[in-house]
């Protein structure tokens, strides 16, 4: 049994008090109400003599009232501190922001799609730590590690048409840093969400992920069919020859994930593709502990004041006949 305590002592006290008060001045002044209310209202609340006696209702009706400001304090059993322990993983996301990113292949452009994708990561995800870095030529942090999904969303979901690189991409630059934020985490969790590049971008980036001890997750973005490159202006880009340049979907970045001991889907309309990742990632890491969090343990008894006081109002207002004496 632990100790009785308010959560808000000072609405007890902001309350109580004034309403003590006033219980006395009514019981000792009774010939003042007349200055405060009319005469007809008197008489409408005036209790007749087939009630409750006056002196028996006002005492119920008060202490009715003393409890509802009993309740709104908010009573409390505190059992003390107690450890839960939060299962989760940490993952790092990656979501690609080079140039092919603008290419319609999927509605209404890859860059959207792969948001939506990392957006049903987040939702599966509630209780793991994710952070959600950008790259194209160079990476940066968007989001460090957290747990509260809200806010991630609507970070990514800021990330629009402006961000996108028409440099080159550097899957190097990722690597560095994935490997440095991830330095301290186990396991080494990387998912990125990218139409792979090309392979010239890819060079070296399997030895880095190896070397790093990264395991890497790949949502493969596009079509093998491509779609032309945009420009800022949504313009398909013209290569040197004049043809127009087409992005494909360069499925050698699964297989480096694979490679990793991590695993890759290629996106679809459905929620199957990233349900299935999360579903892959999860059985490979079963009863992962991410952290002790101290709580109070406590126990609501808001609820006993309260319908006690209902009951008394309930007293209070209702007429009961006295009994007639024979």
């Amino acid at each position: 049994m632990g100790d009785i305590i308010f959560l808000y002592p000072y609405l007890f006290w902001g309350l109580a008090i004034p309403l003590v008060i006033f219980a006395i001045l009514i019981s000792t002044n009774k010939d003042n109400l007349s200055r405060v209310f009319d005469d007809k209202v008197l008489a409408r609340l005036s209790v007749g003599s087939d009630t409750v006696p006056p002196m028996v209702r006002n005492i119920t009706l008060f202490l009715a009232i003393f409890l509802m400001v009993v309740a709104i304090a908010r009573p409390i059993e505190n059992r003390g501190d107690k450890i839960v322990e939060i299962k989760g993983l940490n993952l790092l996301t990656a979501l690609d922001i080079s140039g092919s990113m603008r290419s319609k292949d999927d509605y209404p452009n890859r860059l959207e799609f792969a948001k939506k994708k990392m957006l049903r990561l987040f939702e599966k995800m509630p209780t793991d730590e994710v952070s959600v870095v950008a790259f194209a030529h160079v990476s940066f942090v968007l989001a460090p590690f957290t747990s509260d999904k809200s806010t991630l969303s609507q970070i990514v979901q800021r990330v629009n048409d402006r961000y996108i690189n028409m440099a080159s991409t550097d899957f190097t630059a990722l690597a560095n840093l994935a490997s440095s934020m991830l330095e301290d985490k186990k396991p080494k969790i990387l998912v990125v969400f990218s139409d792979g590049g090309d392979a010239k971008a890819l060079k070296g980036f399997k030895e880095q992920i190896k070397d790093s001890g990264i395991e890497l997750y790949v949502v493969l973005i596009g079509t093998k069919e491509g779609a032309p490159v945009l420009d800022e202006r949504g313009k398909p880009i013209t290569q040197k020859d004049g043809t127009i340049a087409i992005s494909q979907r360069n499925d050698d970045l699964g297989k480096i994930a694979t490679d990793s001991g991590g695993a890759f889907v290629v996106a679809t309309n459905g929620n199957e593709d990233i349900d299935k990742l999360i579903k892959t990632i999860r059985s490979k890491h079963k009863g992962i502990q991410q952290a002790q969090v101290k709580i109070k343990d406590t126990v609501e008894l808001f609820v006993y004041p309260l319908l006690a006081a209902l009951l008394l109002l309930l007293v209070a207002l209702s007429s009961i006949p006295r009994r007639r004496r024979a």
